[in-house]
């Protein structure tokens, strides 16, 4: 079969089983962009490629399958480089295509021109520059199995326009569709490990069974390595609580009796506080990242560590495991779940771990996650708005949320029942995220109720893909936070920085977002009182033929708490004023 290179390349993304492109064209990419009016992918039409890269981002988030963006070169590609590089730091599986200017014409700074391959190679798993029409299938087949196998991430290929264009000579090509040996052949290095070695797995079911007072760390690479399942066999078989990161929320059930919910910085106290008191951590898929350890010379210093990661680059990075398993978490868990099986066949017995239990149910009691109630006339609470959204909505609702503070408040005052339903910016911490990634996760879930928690600042970002998604009649729902403050920011200069509140106030009128939202074909809905929450929430939820934007009109002086200042150790945590005279960081909660 004769085709152009640019029906090549739409060919090969359909026989790839791709079902959706988010993208944006430009004259580079433009001879790509004409077999997509005959081809059954979904081409969806953004208005900025960073939106682009965040849908895809969504879109793989929610299904597990990498999501794939196209774009123009030169400013095409460059704004795409955020998400790419939000990815690459999540591990999101994502196929990026960029256009590119003529081969002859590469180096001369052409129109549009830049070395996007170059700029890219740091936040990329891989990238290409493709030389000849002949080998597009090939490099698409090697960009989603790079893409998607080992620990996932974004790939990039870029594709110079006379290999694409038809009326070059260099586009003729004819129709070769690798085979999986073929593609093996050709990634020479690329032999990613997936089966964890037999004796370090038999090693740290000992360590296990032999622990007083164990956790289980758990990391995004769970979900990535779809094994919450395992996860909540292992930990029942056990009885070993869990804490799940802010990537990981949802890979086991936060109505679990064994979870504990979110460590880390703005973690709740009985978390954190757990793993500085463990004796032993097991860390599935997780990388000991400096939001969850504090002071790594200070985290969990009476700890062992058994660490099961894909990557082995990161294993020991940051904490030197005494036993660290290279592997597949789902399938290292599988296998260590089997080797405490015939233990506990064997007769062999944990000991006794009711002081633990008490301890931590302790912890529980005296500082759980709380806010102090809204006085009369005060405004609306944040953390009383996420509840009140929390409980309007199906338990499998996918919830996005920007970055800053409505971030911190979302995953610690939702519910996540379901693995798969949380989608957020963990890494890079990317102002901008949720509109779009709420998008993605819509189009590629379009069975689910599909929320967005965001702040002002981070909304007014990334706010014109809401154009996208009226459109696209792309029934997505967005809860602004508007404190008309970049939150987090001001919360550092109040706690740190003596209150010097320097280029952070953004206004609480200023744009208007309900005429904003309707503008951009939405439904807006303005909250400034409690009585109005719930109505609000349930007149949204009632809305499914386009998107909706509900602005909520939050008390700027709330922080989050707990909070673990930067540099500090875990033990230092901090939380509520309120809750202050419990004796935080006295006694076995800290020093």
């Amino acid at each position: 079969m004769d085709l152009n290179g640019g029906q090549s390349l739409i060919r090969a993304l359909e026989t790839e089983g791709v079902e959706v492109i988010f993208g944006l064209p430009g004259g580079a990419i433009l001879p790509v962009y004409d077999p997509v009016i005959d081809s059954p992918i979904r081409h969806i039409l953004v208005r900025h490629e960073q939106g682009a890269g965040h849908m895809a981002e969504g879109y793989a988030h929610a299904t597990g399958r990498p999501g794939v963006a196209m774009v123009t070169s030169g400013p095409g590609a460059t704004n795409i480089v955020t998400p790419l590089a939000d990815a690459y730091m999540d591990s999101v599986p994502m196929v990026v295509v960029t256009g590119q200017v003529p081969r002859a014409a590469i180096g001369t700074d052409a129109f549009q021109e830049c070395d996007i391959t170059g700029i890219t190679q740091a936040v990329t798993k891989h990238n290409f520059l493709v030389t000849s029409a002949d080998d597009i299938p090939l490099v698409i087949r090697q960009a989603f199995h790079l893409a998607t196998t080992g620990r996932p991430g974004p790939v990039l290929v870029d594709i110079p326009k006379d290999i694409v264009d038809p009326t070059s000579p260099h586009s003729a090509t004819g129709w070769d569709w690798p085979s999986d040996e073929e593609v093996a052949r050709s990634l020479p290095g690329y032999r990613p490990a997936t089966t964890g070695d037999p004796e370090a797995i038999e090693r740290a079911a000992d360590l296990i069974m032999e622990a007083h007072r164990p956790v289980l760390y758990v990391g995004g690479g769970i979900l990535k390595a779809r094994a919450a399942e395992a996860l909540l066999e292992l930990a029942d078989l056990t009885g070993i609580h869990v804490v799940t990161t802010l990537m990981a929320r949802g890979a086991f059930p936060d109505d679990h009796d064994l979870c504990l919910g979110m460590p880390g910085m703005h973690g709740n106290y009985t978390a954190v506080t757990a793993m500085q008191r463990a004796d032993l951590l097991v860390a599935l898929g997780a990388r000991f990242d400096d939001r969850v350890t504090g002071k790594v010379a200070g985290f969990a210093p009476d700890a062992q560590v058994v660490h099961v990661d894909i990557d082995a680059a990161e294993l020991g990075k940051v904490r030197r495991p005494d036993v660290a398993i290279q592997g597949d978490c789902r399938l290292v868990i599988e296998d260590l779940v089997a080797a405490l099986r015939r233990r506990v066949a064997d007769g062999v017995s944990s000991p006794d771990r009711r002081p633990w239990r008490s301890s931590i149910s302790g912890w529980q009691e005296r500082y759980p996650l709380a806010y102090e109630p809204a006085a009369e006339g005060d405004q609306l609470k944040p953390q009383m708005v996420l509840e009140h959204l929390r409980d309007s909505v199906p338990d499998d609702t996918i919830l996005a949320s920007g970055v800053g503070q409505h971030q911190m408040w979302a995953s610690q005052y939702w519910r996540f029942r379901h693995p798969y339903t949380w989608v957020n910016s963990g890494g890079l911490g990317t102002m901008g995220f949720s509109v779009p990634a709420a998008i993605g996760a819509k189009v590629g879930r379009p069975d689910r109720m599909v929320w967005a928690v965001d702040g002002d600042g981070c909304f007014q970002m990334t706010a014109q893909e809401l154009v996208t998604a009226a459109a696209e009649r792309i029934p997505v729902k967005i809860a602004i936070l508007n404190n008309a403050y970049l939150g987090m920011v001001r919360q550092w200069q109040e706690m740190f920085y003596e209150e010097r509140y320097s280029e952070v106030y953004l206004s609480p009128d200023l744009p208007d977002y309900v005429q904003w939202a309707e503008a951009m074909g939405c439904v807006g809905i303005r909250v400034e009182s409690p009585e109005e929450v719930q109505p609000a929430i349930d007149k949204a939820n009632d809305v499914d033929d386009r998107p909706v934007v509900v602005e909520f009109r939050t008390d700027s002086r709330e922080k989050v708490f707990p909070m673990v200042p930067s540099g500090k150790s875990n033990d230092e945590i901090q939380v509520p004023p309120f809750q202050a005279g419990h004796g935080v960081g006295t006694g076995e909660g800290g020093n």
